[in-house]
This record gives structure tokens, C-alpha cells and sequence, in this order.
């Protein structure tokens, strides 16, 4: 099983892609230690080919996948998009359109919220996930068979569960129901974290008005600091650090 680490290479895998009416596609990256996901992985998958490609080899254009992204003849299908939209967002300022995510389609088909891929690879492609490779760091390399493996049934199965959704939200008359929650995914804004905003994280805590105003400007100062050091905000100053100086304050 190959990874794809020329942009020669992924411009012809894009070009056999978007001869399809849909794609799936997944990301692996890395997050512990970062403000910004560092992309480690990118899965594709058409009705009849999956590819995977190596954002970290040297010298890779990630072009023809933004190309492939914001190819409107080509449905672009996800699970639990959001951290994976971020990703494309923050790397190529574009958003995958249009967008088909199954999380979104499962919950208007009566699965629950925030269902996980697992349970619908069970309930609607009839299949095992294999954990084994589930925790893993996906920035070593060589990457494993096992961990390659895994990373490509993110994708197989994930074709047999868009069918499967699709047709049900036809049948029900349901679609424009995800497209809605599909304009959110598909907002820039959605993505762009402004640290004058942080302190909604936190607001729900405070009573007093004093105490907001010391929490807006902390939780500014926070989140300034962790996107320039690219760390988490937590290791700049954990919310219960936080919180603890704004009720002294």
C-alpha cells in the first residue's frame, strides 16, 4: 500500500477522482502539543479507487487536492467534519464544496447526536472498524501496513454509509434539513478563532460584571499568546488558572 508524496502523483489521483460524483475523504493529524493541527494524512476515496497522501513529504503541492475540494460536480463527503474542514481551511483558505457530512445526515436520519463512524460502519456498511491503530502517531514514518490499513477503511466504509444516508434523507424528503447545518461547515467564520471572542468559552462561570471584564481581556491575552506560540491555550494558563485570577481580580 503506497503513499502519494509528489504533487505529480496527486495531480493525476485528483484528476481520476474527480471523474466521480462523489469523494470521501479523512484527515490524520497531530494536536497534543499545537494551537494548529499539524496534518499528518489526507484519505480519499471514489466509488472505485482509495488513495492516501503524505502531506509531509518533501516538497508536496497540496494544489490539485484544493483543486478537487471546490470541484462542484463533486460531492465531497466527511464524518464529523468540522476539525477536518478546519484543517483545509487553515492550509489552503478554501472549504470543501459542496459537502455532505455523515454525522450531520445521521442525526437527521434518527441515529442520535454526534453518532460516532463506528456504529454507523456497524448499523449501514455492515462492517468492524479495526481499532488496533486508533492512538497512533501518524506524523512517524515509515507509516505501518497496519496504521495504512486503518487509515483507508476511513474512507472504504465511509462510501457504503454516504449511499446508504443519502437514500434514506431522499426518501424522507429530508435533505434540505443537512443543507442547513451545511452552510455552518461551509463558513469561513466558522473556523477563524478572533481571542476577542475567547471568553465565550468561559462566560457561563461569572456572575458579576467586573468579573467579565477581567475575563475578556485574560482570555484575549490567552489565546493571542497560544496562536503565536503555537501551544495549547491550556499551556499557556489552564482555565482554572484563569478563572481563580479573575475572581481575585
Amino acid at each position: 500500500m503506497k503513499l502519494i508524496n509528489t504533487t505529480e502523483e496527486l495531480a493525476d489521483a485528483c484528476s481520476r477522482l474527480a471523474a466521480h460524483p462523489f469523494v470521501t475523504v479523512d484527515t490524520e493529524f497531530l494536536r497534543e502539543t499545537t494551537y494548529y493541527p499539524k496534518l499528518c494524512l489526507i484519505q480519499i476515496a471514489s466509488p472505485d479507487e482509495a488513495v492516501m497522501v503524505d502531506p509531509l513529504a518533501e516538497g508536496l503541492d497540496l494544489a490539485p487536492f484544493m483543486a478537487l475540494m471546490t470541484d462542484q460536480n463533486v460531492v465531497k463527503v466527511f464524518h464529523a467534519a468540522r476539525q477536518d474542514l478546519e484543517i483545509v481551511w487553515m492550509l489552503g483558505r478554501v472549504l470543501p464544496t459542496p459537502l455532505f457530512d455523515t454525522q450531520v445526515a445521521a442525526m437527521v436520519c434518527g441515529y442520535g447526536d454526534s453518532v460516532g463512524y463506528e456504529q454507523l460502519v456497524n448499523d449501514l456498511a455492515k462492517a468492524r472498524v479495526d481499532k488496533s491503530s486508533r492512538f497512533t502517531d501518524w506524523s512517524r514514518r515509515p507509516l505501518s501496513e497496519a496504521q495504512l490499513v486503518y487509515a483507508e477503511s476511513d474512507v472504504t466504509h465511509l462510501r457504503d454509509i454516504y449511499l446508504a444516508l443519502q437514500a434514506d434523507l431522499a426518501a424522507s424528503g429530508r435533505e434540505s434539513w443537512v443543507a442547513e447545518e451545511m452552510a455552518v461547515l461551509n463558513s469561513p467564520g466558522t473556523y477563524e478563532v478572533k481571542p476577542e471572542n475567547a471568553w465565550q468559552r468561559l462566560k457561563g462561570r461569572l456572575r458579576k460584571p467586573k468579573e467579565l471584564a477581567v475575563l475578556m481581556e485574560l482570555a484575549a491575552w490567552r489565546e493571542r499568546e497560544a496562536q503565536h506560540r503555537d501551544v495549547p491555550r491550556q499551556r499557556v494558563l489552564k482555565d482554572d488558572a484563569l478563572m481563580d485570577i479573575v475572581q481575585r481580580a
